[in-house]
């Protein structure tokens, strides 16, 4: 299997670091299955303070990211090698859910695009985006966080990057539902049980108690997913 390549752009790309070289997205890594490039998009400027943003036409509160920077930054990245997705990452966009992350785990190479300020000039939208993704309906400061919670959801994903392979597939969302109540030793503590068929052994039992009590938990707690 080749390697996944994320490229995000951003005007802060220091908040990607601390991130990207922690837990899994760090092991990841290691194990070369995926690799992450961050593009200063201040870099790309053609103003010789590295100002990449300016006023709406139409008038209006805030800035947005002009076209330029962002046009000769991708452009630049496309003709280096083909790309599976260009991503743009806004509370517009499509949500963000688990058969989207298995979707983008299978490509090859992927661009996240942050926005700032008040987002970006809409020509990027139309002429270089091809997939809108917000991760709730709530505004945040700017597009980094959320573009990591995507790498990190892409990345558990790829085989080998868990240690255990099976983990990514038990969890919540990957089969419909929540994840059943989960508990560790010891059995029992401050009087409090571990439920006896997790300790009886009984696979078949086990299945069938963890199936019944995902349901319930999603029944309770998201009903809108069993819709």
């Amino acid at each position: 299997m080749s390697k996944i390549r994320i490229d995000f752009l951003s005007t802060l790309p220091d908040c990607f670091s601390s991130v990207l070289n922690t837990g899994i997205l760090r092991i990841a890594q290691e194990k070369n299955l995926i690799d992450f490039h961050i593009h200063n998009l201040h870099d790309y400027s053609d103003n010789k303070f590295g100002h990449i943003d300016d006023t709406p036409y139409g008038g209006g509160a805030g800035m947005l990211i002009k076209c330029q920077p962002v046009f000769d930054c991708i452009n630049k990245l496309k003709n280096e090698r083909d790309y599976d997705e260009i991503i743009y990452v806004t509370p517009e966009g499509k949500l963000f859910d688990q058969n989207m992350a298995n979707e983008l785990s299978l490509m090859k190479s992927i661009i996240i695009l942050s926005g700032r300020y008040k987002g970006i000039d809409q020509r990027i939208r139309d002429s270089l985006i091809t997939r809108e993704i917000s991760i709730g309906d709530y505004v945040l400061s700017g597009g980094e966080l959320p573009s990591l919670v995507i790498a990190d959801a892409i990345a558990r994903l790829i085989p080998g990057a868990l240690g255990d392979s099976e983990s990514a597939l038990t969890d919540s969302h990957m089969d419909g539902l929540l994840e059943p109540p989960q508990y560790t030793r010891p059995a029992i503590y401050n009087g409090m049980e571990v439920p006896k068929v997790l300790t009886s052994g009984n696979h078949k039992l086990i299945t069938e108690w963890k199936e019944k009590k995902s349901r319930e938990k999603t029944n309770k707690l998201r009903p809108d997913m069993l819709k």
